[in-house]
């Protein structure tokens, strides 16, 4: 585990609990439980978008897929010049999962 020993590991505890106090240890792990379920929640919501995208896009022509994955990005905000596909899609995933953390 990033190669902390025992030692290292009860005085980040003792450091810890130095610092927040008995009575607030519990709380903060309940915040630290809440972020850690919203990040993941925000993530399978991102992957969903991504995976709705790329079935949208089967049975099309190459070009009419270009098309939709480059009209997606522009109504993002993306810039879309000079970029591949999978760059495309990347830039489009990335914002995706920023605006889920925003939520």
């Amino acid at each position: 585990m990033l190669g902390l020993g025992t030692n290292e590991i009860l005085l980040i505890f003792a450091v810890i609990l130095l610092l927040f106090g008995a009575a607030k240890l519990p709380e903060l792990a309940k915040s630290m439980g809440k972020s850690m379920g919203e990040f993941k929640k925000a993530q399978r919501e991102a992957e969903l978008d991504l995976k709705k995208l790329e079935r949208s896009l089967e049975g099309t022509t190459v070009e009419e897929k270009e098309s939709k994955i480059k009209k997606m990005a522009e109504e993002l905000g993306i810039e879309t010049e000079g970029k591949t596909e999978d760059e495309l899609l990347d830039a489009i995933q990335a914002t995706l999962s920023k605006r889920e953390k925003v939520k």
